[in-house]
């Protein structure tokens, strides 16, 4: 049975979207030379990665002579505010306010972190 498909970036996804928003268009072959040396990955390995991502609608591409040119279509910031929402619907009930609740209760910050919160909220008000 197939797995079921992950509506967010997975960790394997993510690395190769990071390259893509660095770099912009990008062939595979250019996405395989753009992958740290200690960390590499078969040109297979990201051609199907790449796919998947064009499946997900993340990448579109083009033919350019004998290649694809893959590019972005879903930018960080957009792709950070859907994994965003897939948390918050997820884990906490869909509420802004609890997912806020969730990181001030379980991450250590400092002094400055929060003033510049509260600094945010009071400006969205």
């Amino acid at each position: 049975m197939a797995r079921k498909q992950s509506p967010t970036l997975t960790d394997a996804e993510l690395r190769l979207m990071k390259i893509l928003w660095a770099r912009g268009p990008s062939t595979v072959g250019d996405v395989v030379e753009a992958l740290p040396e200690d960390e590499p990955l078969a040109y297979s390995t990201v051609l199907t990665t790449l796919r998947i991502l064009e499946q997900k609608g993340y990448l579109r591409h083009e033919k350019q002579g004998r290649a694809y040119v893959y590019h972005p279509v879903v930018d960080r910031s957009a792709a950070r505010r859907s994994a965003l929402r897939y948390v918050m619907d997820r884990f906490f009930n869909n509420s802004p306010e609890q997912l806020v609740l969730g990181v001030l209760e379980s991450e250590e910050m400092d002094l400055a972190d929060l003033e510049r919160l509260k600094k945010m909220i009071e400006e969205s008000e």
